[in-house]
């Protein structure tokens, strides 16, 4: 295996796992490489059911293993909403803005204690042959009464890191790499690359 598919064309998503996969010494490509490659509907019901869908789809259309991760918010004073719709809370084409909006709108009045929250990230990397590996990554927090900082995308600027006393998006690429949901999935996912990569040195 020499190279991998990032079954995604959100480019913030793109940059930070390209940060966090790029000592594995493949070659990372993204779909802008693959024009053809269909778009997916994330349709499931769980973020486990959409990392899987993407990173399947994406690996038979292309031959290439592929790698999808899908990520929900669970916010425990909303019955665990926005959960696996978070990319679409306020609407099919909201935008990130609107997506905050929504949740600080809804947590208006709610005592800082009473805001905890959740996000999880799942990958999934199928490979062309059908073999599919799935990892996950939990990162615990408390939802902000407005929005602090101006790095990284999503929910970050209302996700309060307790332990760091920040906010997502007042951390560093490499801090947030170090800390988040996304990057704990991703390091269960390296390691299973590194075992199929030396498989396939092995094989070969």
């Amino acid at each position: 295996m020499k190279e991998i598919i990032l079954a995604t064309r959100n480019r913030h998503k793109i940059e930070e796992l390209a940060a966090l996969l790029g000592d594995l010494g493949i070659r990372i490509r993204t779909l802008a490489d693959f024009p053809a490659a269909p778009e997916v509907e994330e349709d499931g019901t769980t973020c486990e059911a959409n990392a899987i869908k993407k990173s399947t789809t994406i690996a038979r259309a292309t031959g290439v293993t592929a790698l999808a991760d899908d990520t929900g918010l669970e916010v425990d004073a909303l019955g665990g909403r926005p959960g696996v719709f978070a990319a679409r809370y306020a609407g099919e084409h909201a935008t990130y803005e609107d997506n905050c909006r929504k949740i600080l709108k809804e947590l208006s009045g709610v005592p800082a204690l009473k805001r905890t929250a959740r996000f999880l990230t799942v990958a999934a990397i199928a490979l062309p042959g059908g073999d599919v590996h799935v990892t996950q990554g939990i990162l615990e927090g408390l939802i902000t009464e407005a929005t602090i900082g101006h790095h990284g995308f999503g929910y970050d600027p209302v996700f309060l890191v307790p332990e760091l006393g920040r906010t997502l998006a007042e951390l560093t690429v490499e801090e947030k790499n170090r800390v988040s949901h996304r990057a704990r999935a991703f390091v269960q996912a390296k390691e299973i690359l590194r075992g199929i990569m030396c498989e396939s040195i092995v094989g070969a």
